[in-house]
């Protein structure tokens, strides 16, 4: 079944498609790869869903313009070790919700999947040798306050979530869900991100405290890593949500499983044993039938085969990329690691803000620039304000840990408006397009 063509329908839409002029007239060219670029994300996020289907349409790879969206899909084909190499590209879907109060006075944010389809077009596709890889914030409900925004001062962390349950209200168009459900609308997500060159993927907890499971009678447990009945229950729900078209898993505070320095964990409660998380890696790639996924672990260490024989690809936060030559040289001394090696970080989801344009531009240029030959390529990490800026009073870490609205008039479209930088945001990702520009044919 196409589910691009039931989420336009479920949404009242038509599935015939028609060329979209303000695309061609936004659009950055490198070679036949083509996105948006020098805009603010309002102007992308204030269009309809079926707007940003028309443009990622538009500004398919393949140059055919298709009247209606494509039955068969298939994912960018860069092997099963693709995961290496790749760009990451942390989205925070909350954070691009959509926020407004509803008609009993709630501060509701819902929507941040249909959001991150509308940012997709601005988001640059694969290069030639290796792949870019949209990473999700949030998929499962946060254990307070989902589906409602709050101050900017209180608490409302992305890193404490609930299973048992259904999807967050914070991402699903649940006004639509008697038309196609949850797991279909990531289905048409994956499909629509695929189609424009990248490969996707989610963010996930393993620490303990940091997890909830709900139970048949509505109450919540903490998780618990020894309970087999919680064990099979984070197992499954990763399956089902691999099986809807994603192909990596970042996994938060990788570094320390199995009790591996402990002394900088800053996580919240028990991780799993080693032997857990490497039966777990096995068992989503042997039950989804998928030789190909990548998973990222949250830091990296220089024990290599630790991470490796856990089933990882690569890791963050090992490689500073200040130094081209430094990024350069760890390049070429992992050239032959296409099992596992570690990432070169521009910035994660602690990230306080506080550095200039340049810096993040130089960062970015590093990343994607910085080996011998582009085979040897080591795989990077990005937050969303890397390609666009935030407004200058929060950062990439207040937003996982708050859920705020910037709204003036409280719309939607005013906290898509003063969420980023205006415009010298518009002219910090007209530059970091070009950079991804010159990478794209290497």
């Amino acid at each position: 079944m196409n589910f691009v063509n039931k989420l336009l329908q479920s949404l009242g839409e038509n599935i015939d498609m028609q060329p979209n002029m303000w695309a061609i007239d936004h659009q950055f060219v490198s070679g036949m790869r083509k996105w948006i670029a020098n805009i603010v994300p309002a102007e992308l996020l204030k269009q309809s869903v079926k707007d940003a289907i028309e443009i990622l349409i538009t500004l398919s790879q393949d140059g055919i313009f298709y009247t209606q969206f494509p039955n068969k899909i298939e994912t960018p084909n860069y092997g099963d070790n693709w995961g290496v190499s790749a760009n990451y590209i942390e989205i925070n879907n909350r954070a691009i919700a959509q926020m407004e109060i509803n008609e009993g006075g709630e501060h509701i944010c819902r929507n941040g999947l249909l959001s991150t389809i509308k940012l997709l077009p601005a988001i640059p596709p694969s290069a030639k040798s290796w792949a870019n890889c949209v990473i999700l914030s949030q998929i499962f409900p946060n254990i307070y306050g989902d589906g409602f925004y709050k101050s900017a001062q209180e608490e409302n962390s992305i890193y404490g979530i609930k299973l048992g349950t259904d999807y967050s209200k914070n991402i699903i168009d649940y006004d639509i869900a008697d038309k196609i459900c949850p797991l279909e609308q990531f289905v048409a997500f994956n499909d629509l991100a695929h189609f424009h060159g990248l490969k996707t993927g989610f963010r996930t907890v393993i620490s303990a405290d940091q997890i909830k499971v709900v139970q048949s009678d509505g109450s919540d447990v903490t998780f618990d890593w020894n309970n087999d009945e919680h064990f099979n229950l984070f197992l499954n729900s990763h399956i089902e949500l691999i099986n809807t078209g994603f192909e990596a898993i970042f996994i938060d505070s990788a570094k320390h499983i199995g009790g591996y320095d402990m002394a900088n964990y800053t996580g919240v409660g028990a991780l799993p044993s080693y032997e857990q998380m490497q039966y777990i890696i096995h068992e989503i790639r042997s039950r989804s039938g998928k030789t190909h996924l990548s998973f990222v672990g949250e830091k990296s260490s220089g024990d290599f085969a630790r991470y490796e024989n856990l089933g990882l690809s690569t890791g963050t936060g090992f490689i500073e990329p200040n130094d081209f030559h430094t990024v350069r040289d760890s390049a070429v001394n992992y050239k032959y690691s296409k099992n596992y090696s570690p990432g070169v970080e521009v910035s994660n989801d602690n990230d306080l803000g506080g550095r200039s344009y340049e810096q993040r531009l130089h960062r970015i240029n590093n990343s994607l620039f910085a080996y011998e030959y582009p085979s040897d390529k080591l795989a990077s990490f990005m937050q969303m304000e890397d390609l666009f800026p935030l407004r200058y009073d929060t950062n990439t870490h207040h937003l996982m840990m708050a859920n705020p609205s910037y709204s003036t008039d409280g719309t939607p479209q005013s906290h898509w408006e003063n969420l980023f930088a205006k415009d010298d945001g518009r002219e910090y990702n007209k530059k970091a397009a070009e950079l991804f520009a010159h990478s794209l044919n290497l």
